[in-house]
Order: C-alpha cells, then structure tokens, then sequence
C-alpha cells in the first residue's frame, strides 16, 4: 500500500529537517518546501494528502499559500503551525477553511493525531491510488488534468449525499457527462437519470414535458403522458441549461422541490415524488438573479453546492488524450478511415489553439481531420484548417503577469511532458533563460516527464 504523502513548508530549515525526520518514522511520504513559492512549485508534481506549514514566511504567510492552495484543490487539508498563535489568528485561520492550527512548541503527539484526523477526511490530489473498481462511475471522462481530477473528487463525495448540485461551465465542456457520473456514484445509480435541455422545448410544452398530463388535457392530448420528473422518480433529473427556463415556469419547478409532488397537466391528483436535481448552465445565475430573469428563491434552491466545470484551455494536457480517444473512437465506427494517429506538430497545434468550443469542438475537429486525411498520419495542415486558422500560441511570458508566472511555466511543463526545448519553444524564450525561469520558481522539469 502506497505510503500517505505530506508537503511540509518552513523557513526554518532545522526545524523542517526535524519534522521531516519525525513524520517519516512515523511512516509518512514527506516533500520539503522552504518558501511558499516552493512549495506551490511542489504541489504539482508531489500531489500530497495533507500539506503542513508555517505561518509566518518570507513575502507569502502561511494564510496566503493557504489561500492559493484552496483556490486549486479546496479538499486538501491544511495544518497551519505558528510560534505566534492568537485565539483571533487561530479563528481566522478556521474560519477560512484551515484544518487545524498548532503553536510552536507543540507536542509531537499532538501533530500525530491532528494529522491522522486530516488524512481521515481527504484523499490525494492524484487518482493513481485509486482502486480501478471504484473508477466505473466516471469512466466517460476522460482526463489527466489535476484540475478535473480535483473536480471528480469533490463530485464523488457529493455524489453520497443527496443535495441539489448545480454544474457550471462554458459550453461544450462536458456538464451532462459530469451529470451522469454524480449519478452513477450515488445510492440511485439503480434508477433512471433522466435529462432535459431546457432551452430546447418550447415554453408552452415545457410543463407537460416535465410534469406529464392526462388524456385530453388539451388539443392532441390523446393519451396519457408520464412527465420527465416522474420518469426519474428514485433517480436523478438533469436539467441542463437552466438559466433559460422561462420565469413563470420556474415558480413551478420550485413548488416540485419544496414539496416533492407534482400534478399532471389536466389532472386534479398529485404525484409523490422522489428525484434527486442536478442542474446546469452556461450563464452566471447570480447576475441573472440580480437582473430579475431568474428567481432568487429557485437559486438558492438549486445550487445548495456548486461545481465549476473548467474550460478546455484551462486543462490543455487533457487535449492530446482526448483527441487520441475520439480518433480510436471513429476508427471502430467506421472502415473508411485510413488516420491511424496524430503528427506531432499536429497535436502541437491543437494544444496551443483557443478552444472557445471546448471538448465540443475537439471533436468536431477530430472528426473532420480523420474522414479528411489521406495518409495514416493526420497532418498539422488538416488540423489547420479544421480550425479554419483560428489557432493561438501560448502568449509570451513577458505577457504574463508576475502572479501567474509559475502557474504558466507549470502548464507549459504539462503540455510538452517536461521537454524543455519544445517548453522554451512555447514560450518564446531561448533554453539558458527558460532554465533560469524554472529556477526562479523551483520547478523542475524531470517531475513533468511521463515514466515508462
């Protein structure tokens, strides 16, 4: 069994030598840190269970790397340690989401047992640990993205529970699959889940569509209807594109979930229901709420948690593995296709281009490129012009603002899997400077390439 992994992060360097030392003993897997920085710099690759730090370090403070670290991976546990402890600090700390917060000196015991109490709740930002049998309920989405692993990890969790989810993301990014997967890692796996475009059924069919209706409730009403919500009853219903749901239908929706009945059109009898609601849309709800085309009430009533689903550039290492996957897939669909794989410079090309369609869109163009192609080996030229030119190299890094600059050599890393030429390449910079750069935020290259 794969050892537990803990960051720690000091500026006092005997002090770290000697957690480091104590942790292992205690059969720990321990990285190091000596800044923030650093230890930023670490996550990407170490992928720890639990991160402990100081407090007080250098030009970002123990609450700072916190906060950055929560932005990435809000599931990952964080010890905070300080020889300054305050009943105001220790709140604050635990009001943002810390773990917990030790004063130095502390007991040995006491971190022992505060650490064990932290790797009890949250598993590792990677999924390489993960038993391959639990892994069916996701296994249409296809990613090595730390973000999305991040993202699937949360989805699990909720997915035990019963409460009102709402997915939100850009079009094109793969909310419905997200949808399917929540629901097959939940207690109703065994029932229906059933999903309804909102924005693609006419506002005066909506209410019988998801409610159902009785013989001759109106004009073409000739039998008997089930609606979408009791088709799902004891299952999962996935409302997609929510935000487009006319106004008066979504008072409606909201009596459905207050009181979990829902009456037939035409009928005089409620129906019992039992539906867990996830929902999804491509718009910001909140601002819909503040402009009066959504109803506050129904808000709240949806999105008791929210998932953020990235955009393809935001995961841009998922882009060669994903056009990989469609291409495999259109070769068992079909015998006319001679495409076998892609050239480098082809996948160069898709790794750097916007993706304002996402995954979407990745298809499309995978799809295009393999019926095209005349060679086994589909070229950059094909991939080109599927993207009718609209191709973007990653910016400069002079482009790049000082805060984000590790998270942009990070992903450049990512991208190329660690070649430094092709990295250096990328970003416009000649290899000597690009080293100097990858010092300057302790990144190191070999941690990005893949193992055989």
């Amino acid at each position: 069994m794969a050892l537990q992994k803990i960051l720690l992060v000091d500026d006092d360097v005997s002090l770290l030598k000697l957690l480091s030392i104590r942790l292992k003993s205690a059969g720990y897997e321990i990285e190091v840190a000596e800044n923030a920085h650093q230890a930023l710099a670490r996550l990407a690759f170490f992928q720890p269970h639990l991160v402990i730090t100081d407090l007080r370090m250098g030009d970002m403070n123990g609450l700072a790397l916190f906060d950055r670290i929560h932005q990435q991976y809000p599931s990952l546990p964080v010890i905070l340690l300080t020889a300054h402890g305050t009943i105001a600090g220790a709140v604050d700390a635990t009001r943002k989401g810390v773990f917990s917060y030790l004063t130095k000196p502390f007991d040995s015991q006491q971190l022992l047992t505060e650490i064990q109490q932290a790797l009890q709740h949250t598993p590792a930002l990677s999924s390489n640990e993960e038993d391959p049998s639990d892994r069916s309920w996701r296994a249409n989405i296809i990613t090595q993205s730390r973000l999305m692993e991040e993202l699937l990890k949360q989805a699990q969790r909720l997915a035990k529970s019963d409460v009102s989810i709402l997915i939100q993301g850009a079009s094109g990014t793969g909310k419905e699959l997200l949808a399917q997967a929540i629901h097959k890692a939940s207690t109703r796996n065994k029932h229906p889940f059933v999903a309804i475009n909102c924005a693609a059924i006419p506002c005066n069919l909506l209410e019988s569509e998801l409610f159902g209706h009785k013989k001759g409730a109106f004009t073409g009403a000739d039998k008997n209807h089930t609606g979408m919500i009791e088709t799902a009853n004891k299952g999962s219903l996935f409302l997609d594109e929510i935000g487009d749901m006319p106004l008066d239908f979504q008072v409606k929706l909201l009596r459905v979930l207050e009181q979990r009945t829902i009456r037939p059109v035409g009928s005089s009898q409620t129906v019992d229901v039992d539906v867990r609601i996830v929902s999804a849309t491509h718009i910001n709800l909140e601002q819909a709420v503040e402009n009066k085309t959504f109803r506050e009430d129904l808000y709240y009533r949806l999105n008791i948690v929210i998932l953020e689903i990235p955009s393809l550039h935001e995961r841009r290492e998922d882009i060669a593995l994903l056009a990989r996957h469609f291409l495999q897939k259109i070769l068992k669909k079909t015998t006319h296709c001679i495409a076998k794989s892609f050239s480098p410079e082809a996948l160069q090309r898709m790794m750097t281009a916007p993706w304002p369609g996402n995954i979407r869109q990745l298809l499309n163009v995978v799809e295009q490129v393999a019926v095209l192609s005349s060679t086994p080996v589909i070229s950059e030229q094909l991939v080109i012009r599927a993207l009718r030119g609209k191709t973007a190299a990653i910016p400069p890094l002079a482009k790049a603002q000082q805060e984000f600059e590790q998270e942009y050599l990070t992903r450049l890393l990512q991208v190329t899997e660690g070649n430094v030429t092709r990295a250096a390449a990328l970003a416009k910079r000649n290899r000597t400077e690009f080293y100097k750069l990858l010092n300057k935020h302790h990144l190191e290259a070999a941690a990005f390439r893949q193992s055989d």
